[in-house]
């Protein structure tokens, strides 16, 4: 029996849309948290690199635990330094290049990457060496290292850090964007513990001292 018009149209409709299902996106893997194993979707999302091994959705760096950490003392950071007793030694200091606090009684301490707590900790234990047998210590930022705006602004270069300020801020401080600016997200790159990250970031994203904006050219 010779099959009707109706039924051999839709043999050929069937055929072409399993065809067209087969050159679909095909699944990609991702790493299962619970089990280590693979799971499966269909569409793969836009990812940016944070740091080696580590990455995140476009535009969201916030959250990147890094990107979160206590602030880490850094060259060009001034410090108010205080030991309880010890008048001589209160006074105002800056991290030198070589990421070093330079104190009269005891002389360089280290202060590159740690917290004020941590500086704190590592002056007392030094005046404790023959100098002050129970050292109180305080430490506070007296004034914070300058960042850096590159891009797209009416005058890129180097400014004073101010506080709570954001990427918006910081293209304000900079003149404002130029006519070619893409004006949705920027590239902030932070230093931390010894890396360097690099993220697209929105305009309100909290910048800190010593990071380079980025603002890119728009195409369109």
């Amino acid at each position: 029996m010779r099959p009707s018009r109706l039924v051999v149209l839709l043999l050929i409709a069937a055929s072409l849309g399993g065809c067209m299902r087969r050159n679909g996106p095909y699944p990609y893997a991702v790493a299962d948290p619970a089990y280590g194993q693979p799971a499966y979707a269909t569409a793969a999302p836009a990812y940016a690199p944070a740091q080696a091994g580590a990455y995140m959705p476009a535009g969201y760096a916030p959250g990147i635990a890094a990107f979160e950490q206590p602030y880490l003392l850094d060259s060009g950071d001034r410090l108010r330094i205080a030991v309880f007793g010890q008048e001589g030694l209160n006074n105002s200091y800056l991290i030198d290049p070589a990421g070093y606090v330079n104190l009269s009684l005891i002389g360089p301490v280290p202060a590159r990457g740690m917290t004020i707590a941590d500086l704190s900790g590592a002056i007392a234990e030094k005046l404790r060496q023959g100098y002050v047998r129970e050292p109180h210590v305080s430490v506070e930022i007296e004034a914070y290292r300058p960042f850096f705006i590159l891009g797209e602004v009416t005058a890129p270069g180097q400014y004073p850090y101010v506080a709570n300020m954001t990427v918006e801020t910081a293209v304000a401080i900079a003149g404002g964007y130029s006519p070619r600016a893409q004006k949705t997200s920027a590239q902030i790159t932070r230093s931390a513990n010894g890396q360097t990250m690099r993220s697209k970031v929105p305009p309100s994203f909290s910048v800190r001292p010593g990071d380079t904006i980025t603002v890119s050219e728009r195409w369109f």
